[in-house]
C-alpha cells in the first residue's frame, strides 16, 4: 500500500470520529487551536521566513510573496478567523426541511458531513488553517496539500493543531498535511475516489487546471476572477470612484480585485479623466478601447486578451460602453463567473443587471473586495466555487456539508401485499 493511500486511510478512519462530535466540543476544539496559534507564533514566524527566504532565492515577487509573508499581526488574524468559524452555527444536524406525507411518514431533510476532504493550494499558510477549522467544524477530516513555497510555515501551523486534537482524544489524522509535494503524489491523491469525498484546489489557474484534469473525486473549480466594475449612467461619481479605488488598488493581487472597467458613454467623458488620474496616481496601469483613450491620451491600447485577463496586478482594463445591455454583454463573454459590480441610482437598471448576471457575486453599489467568505458572514472560506455543484460562490462550513433523508415511521410498508 502506498504512503498516501495509509495516510488517507487513517484520515477516513478520524472523519468517524469527527461525525460523532457535538457542537460544543468543536467550538472548544477551535477555541483551543486558535490559542495554540497564538503561543506557537514565534515557531511559525520562524517557519515563514525560511519560506520567504527560499521564495526570494528562487525569484518569487509581488502577489505571490505577499501572499505567503506572515507577521505577528497576520498569526492573529489567522487565529481570530478560527474563532469566528467557533461561534457560527454548526451546519450539522440542521434540519433544512420537512413534512408528513399521505402515508404518515416524517421525511426529514438533515445536513451531515461530507467526509473526507482534501485541500490543495499554492502560496497562503492561512489556507491550512482556515480550511482545517472550517472542515472541522462541519464535522470533516481534511487531507491538506499546501506548496512547495510554503511547506515550513504549513507544517508550523498544522503541527500545533494537531496537538490540539490529541489533546481533546481526537486521532491528529483528522487533520493531514501531505509533505511529499511531488505531482505524482498529487495526482495519486486525487484518484482515491474510494477514500476521498471532495477536492478543492484554491491558487492559479494552472493549478486548478491541473486537478481538475487528474482527479476522479469531485472537484470544486475557480480557475480566476475576472471581476467588472460597471459605472452606470445614473451614478453616483464619488461613489463610483471609491468603489473602483478599493476593488482596484487595496490588494490588487486577490481573486475579488477588479479586472475590468466599464464606463456608461453617458457618464465616460467626466468620470474617466478623474477615475484615471486617482488610479495613475495610485500606480494603476490602464488599457482602454479607443473611446477611452480619446478621454485620456495616455492610456494603453486593450485588446480581447486584456479584456480576459486576470491581471492579479496594478493592471486595469477599461471599455467605454452604450448602454446597460451592452456592459451585461461584455461580462457574460469575458467574466468568470466569480464578482461583479454595478453603481447605480437606478433600482430597475440595478435590478435587471442582477438578474442578467448568472456570476457567484454580485454587487449592486458595494466593493467587489466584499466578496469574501468571512466578510459575507461565512466566518472563513475554504474557497470559492464558481461551478455549479452543490455550492456556488464563497465556501464556508455550511458548504461542507451535505443533505441526506431521514424517515421516521410506525411500520409502513410501500406493498400491503407483502405484509406477513
Amino acid at each position: 500500500m502506498s504512503e498516501i493511500r495509509t495516510l488517507a486511510l487513517a484520515c477516513r478512519d478520524a472523519a468517524q470520529t469527527m461525525f460523532t462530535l457535538d457542537s460544543e466540543t468543536k467550538r472548544k476544539l477551535l477555541h483551543d487551536m486558535a490559542a495554540a496559534l497564538e503561543a506557537k507564533c514565534d515557531s511559525i514566524l520562524a517557519a515563514n521566513a525560511r519560506d520567504l527566504q527560499q521564495a526570494a532565492a528562487k525569484g518569487v515577487q509581488g502577489a505571490m510573496l505577499d501572499r505567503l509573508r506572515l507577521d505577528a499581526a497576520r498569526v492573529t488574524g489567522i487565529a481570530d478567523a478560527v474563532r469566528e468559524i467557533a461561534s457560527l452555527p454548526d451546519p450539522v444536524g440542521l434540519v433544512t426541511r420537512q413534512e408528513i406525507r399521505p402515508n404518515g411518514l416524517k421525511v426529514e431533510r438533515v445536513r451531515i458531513p461530507l467526509g473526507v476532504i482534501a485541500m490543495i493550494y499554492e502560496a497562503r499558510p492561512n489556507v491550512t488553517a482556515d480550511a482545517a477549522a472550517l472542515c472541522l467544524m462541519a464535522g470533516n477530516a481534511v487531507i491538506l496539500r499546501g506548496g512547495s513555497e510554503a511547506l515550513h510555515s504549513n507544517v508550523a501551523i498544522a503541527s500545533a493543531l494537531q496537538e490540539v486534537l490529541e489533546q481533546h482524544d481526537v486521532p491528529a489524522a483528522a487533520l493531514t498535511l501531505i509533505e511529499d509535494l511531488r505531482r505524482e503524489t498529487m495526482i495519486e491523491l486525487l484518484q482515491l475516489s474510494d477514500i476521498v469525498d471532495l477536492a478543492i484546489p484554491r491558487g492559479g489557474e494552472g493549478l486548478i487546471r491541473f486537478v481538475a484534469e487528474h482527479a476522479r473525486v469531485p472537484v470544486i473549480k475557480h480557475y480566476k476572477g475576472v471581476c467588472h466594475l460597471y459605472v452606470d449612467a445614473s451614478a453616483d461619481e464619488a461613489l463610483a470612484l471609491n468603489l473602483l479605488v478599493d476593488g482596484k488598488t487595496s490588494r490588487p493581487g486577490v481573486c475579488n480585485a477588479l479586472e475590468t472597467l466599464l464606463v456608461h458613454r453617458d457618464i465616460a467623458a467626466s468620470f474617466l479623466p478623474r477615475a484615471a488620474r486617482v488610479l495613475e496616481e495610485r500606480g494603476v496601469e490602464l488599457r482602454g478601447c479607443e473611446r477611452s483613450r480619446a478621454l485620456v491620451p495616455g492610456m494603453r491600447a486593450a485588446g480581447d486578451d486584456d479584456y480576459a485577463a486576470e491581471f492579479l496586478d496594478l493592471i486595469l482594463a477599461v471599455r467605454v460602453i452604450d448602454d446597460l445591455g451592452a456592459a451585461i454583454g461584455h461580462i457574460q463573454r469575458f467574466g468568470s463567473d466569480h464578482t461583479e459590480v454595478i453603481v447605480t441610482r437606478d433600482d430597475a437598471n440595478a435590478q435587471r443587471f442582477v438578474q442578467a448576471i448568472r456570476s457567484a457575486v454580485v454587487m449592486v453599489n458595494a466593493s467587489s473586495r466584499f466578496s469574501d467568505g468571512g466578510e459575507l458572514g461565512l466566518g472563513a472560506e475554504i474557497g470559492i466555487s464558481t461551478t455549479r455543484l452543490h455550492a456556488y460562490g464563497p465556501m464556508g462550513a455550511e458548504a461542507l456539508t451535505v443533505e441526506r433523508f431521514v424517515v421516521r415511521g410506525e411500520g409502513q410498508v410501500r406493498h400491503p401485499q407483502s405484509k406477513v
